[in-house]
């Protein structure tokens, strides 16, 4: 739900950021609307691209760092939790490539706590990580990329970014 809110329907970050506990419970409205957008933004990207062959990259927002953590952790951490590092850390490489504001980073950082959603890793973890992430599905051969954001609500991908720039992006994440 807060992927969606990041990548297409800002309405959500905004529901989130009023009242974070209505947001999470299934008896409100607040809850419902979240829901509902999110839902529709996943069948609207689904449907452009039944074959994965584009635009429908855009729902790994946060998944490639993410699943490289599930696998650092044999899979102990719950699949949102390792996407909230994920997107966190998306943030930071967007930030750091010139494409994301300070306030935008913050803003991630702001409503996956209020959410009772991790933000940080740990920090001497790095050294792996890699690796692993080269072998997620949007890797190509030995290439990264990466599910970023030029603004809320306008992902893209990045192709192949320096190797400086996904450590700069990870130390500020490491915890």
């Amino acid at each position: 739900m807060v992927k969606a809110g990041f990548i297409r329907h800002p309405e959500i970050l905004e529901i989130i950021e009023a009242d974070p506990q209505a947001a999470v419970d299934p008896t409100t409205e607040a809850f419902r609307r979240c829901i509902e957008l999110a839902i529709r933004m996943k069948a609207q990207v689904v449907g452009e691209d039944l074959r994965e062959a584009g635009p429908r990259e855009v729902l790994n927002y946060g998944h490639t760092l993410g699943h490289a953590i599930e696998f650092a952790e044999r899979y102990q951490w719950r699949h949102g939790a390792a996407v909230s590092v994920g997107m966190m850390y998306a943030a930071e490489l967007s930030r750091l490539a010139g494409r994301l504001s300070d306030a935008s980073v913050d803003r991630h950082r702001s409503i996956l706590s209020s959410l009772g959603l991790p933000t940080t890793y740990r920090a001497g973890a790095w050294q792996s990580l890699p690796a692993t992430m080269r072998r997620d599905k949007k890797a190509r051969g030995a290439m990264l990329r990466f599910v970023v954001l030029d603004e809320i609500g306008r992902p893209t991908v990045m192709q192949a970014p320096d190797e400086s720039l996904l450590f700069a992006a990870y130390q500020e994440i490491g915890a």
